[in-house]
């Protein structure tokens, strides 16, 4: 009888934990002291664009946030509160609050309705770009206020591509740990081997911030090519490079968030100078 109700306990106790990890992971991530909601709108036929928005008081411009990787963030309601379930450790997912704090509508996106993730061959295409302006429309209908592209690592294909196509739909672009070198693997490998950098970028003519980390240790993003990628944008309002050293050491892999490619230790220097180059380019 004595095991038995010691057997009771310590399913009761190891049931409770179970119980309180799940609310764990299903409660939503701090959004910030900022209005925050999930907000989905209509992009393409039968597809949908969902998006994290972010709305401080008194905003002077907006930044869609473009995270790397395959770019799919989960996003969802938990509790009546939005939800990011994936990247959360990317370094504009991360620091979504900070661009808010510096009085910017933050939008950061998630992957389409019909893409679970988003690879480097639907970054560069017509589709996405589509999705791109139906977010910026949005914002621009919502807050009657500048649209600027910011994207992080692969989120710099998604940028390209997107202003590109869109000419002056958008407002501005900021790449942060550009894709400069494409894998042989990738399928844009053959017509983008440095891709970002090959794509059609003499037709942007807003301004455009590039920002590297001199310690960038991710084969696909060396800083030593900014210089290049900035040779690119050859009709471009105003076009600057901006390099960063330092921070804390490295607790992921080179090409991971929290490592020089993620800009970890120096989030708020970083996210200050973008913001700096926003307000001085209006």
């Amino acid at each position: 009888m004595e095991n038995f109700r010691l057997g009771s306990l310590v399913f009761s106790f190891f049931a409770a934990a179970f119980f309180i990890s799940f609310l764990t992971s299903c409660a939503t991530t701090p959004v910030s002291k900022h209005d925050a909601s999930l907000v989905q709108v209509a992009s393409r036929a039968n597809i949908e664009q969902k998006f994290l928005l972010l709305k401080p008081e008194n905003p002077t411009a907006a930044v869609i946030l473009f995270a790397g990787g395959d770019g799919s963030l989960q996003l969802s309601t938990q509790f009546g509160r939005p939800s990011i379930s994936r990247m959360l450790e990317n370094f504009l997912v991360r620091t979504r609050q900070l661009f808010a704090d510096q009085g910017f509508i933050v939008a950061v996106i998630d992957s389409p309705s019909d893409q679970r993730t988003m690879s480097s061959i639907w970054r560069i295409g017509p589709e996405h770009a589509q999705d791109v302006h139906a977010v910026v429309q949005a914002l621009k209908k919502d807050f009657n206020l500048p649209v600027w592209l910011v994207g992080t690592s692969m989120g710099t294909i998604s940028v390209c591509n997107a202003a590109q196509r869109l000419g002056s739909e958008v407002d501005g672009l900021v790449l942060t740990s550009s894709i400069t070198r494409s894998l042989e693997k990738w399928p844009i490998y053959a017509d983008h081997p440095n891709a970002t950098t090959d794509m059609d970028l003499d037709n942007v003519t807003v301004p455009t911030l590039i920002v590297a980390h001199k310690e960038d240790g991710c084969r696909v993003s060396p800083a030593a090519d900014a210089g290049k990628l900035k040779g690119a944008f050859t009709k471009a309002s105003k076009i600057e490079v901006k390099y960063f050293t330092g921070g804390k050491t490295a607790m992921s892999q080179p090409c991971y968030a929290r490592s020089s490619h993620g800009y970890y230790g120096i989030e708020s220097d970083v996210v200050a100078a973008i913001a700096d180059f926003i307000k001085s380019s209006r």
